[in-house]
């Protein structure tokens, strides 16, 4: 499927039953050829509406944390877990996350990103299929897909709103990231 028909698959997409509550889906935006790639948990009511992830007060602080990485928000490709917003932004359920996991998977061999940033516990944790809390993922390399991708994990910039004081760790996760990008770092495989 090429980026038209990946679009398309995802606006018809009825699978999970979101569609009943979504103003509209939020397939991802950015470079479509981009080195790094942001993956979050889901929409919310500004993504919604707006039909672009990141859009609302996480998705200024996020744009913030690409701009101190030394990019613009349009050289790096972000996209969710989910392309519908679940109602009252509630966790995406396991079954709406495995369904929708399809089209993440191919927006991601589409963009073939140097570096993934798992932005979140639900993004990571389904991402990397694993239980394991966001602080234990924090500070490793992980492995995605057949190419091998570096995944990199920090916190939500929702989270980072809530709890400004552990902005400083996010920062240290995008500099430890930016290393691996570069190769300055053993990007050794954990799975």
């Amino acid at each position: 499927m090429n980026w038209q028909a990946l679009r398309g698959a995802v606006a018809a997409c009825t699978q999970c039953g979101l569609e009943k509550t979504r103003t509209q889906t939020v397939f991802g935006v950015g470079n479509e050829d981009a080195d790094w790639m942001f993956i979050g948990e889901a929409p919310g009511a500004d993504e919604d509406r707006k039909g672009e992830p990141f859009v609302g007060r996480a998705g200024q602080l996020l744009t913030s944390m690409i701009q101190a990485l030394g990019f613009k928000r349009e050289q790096v490709y972000i996209a969710n877990i989910l392309r519908c917003r679940p109602p009252g932004n509630r966790e995406p359920s396991p079954q709406e996350a495995a369904l929708c996991s399809p089209f993440l998977q191919r927006q991601i061999a589409l963009v073939k990103p140097r570096i993934i940033i798992a932005v979140g516990r639900i993004a990571a944790q389904n991402l990397l299929q694993t239980d394991t809390p966001i602080g234990k993922m924090r500070g490793q390399v992980y492995r995605y897909g057949p190419d091998n991708i570096a995944v990199v994990v920090t916190y939500h910039p929702a989270y980072l709103l809530r709890s400004p004081g552990e902005k400083r760790k996010s920062w240290t996760d995008l500099k430890f990231a930016r290393e691996v990008a570069r190769g300055d770092h053993d990007s050794g495989g954990n799975d």
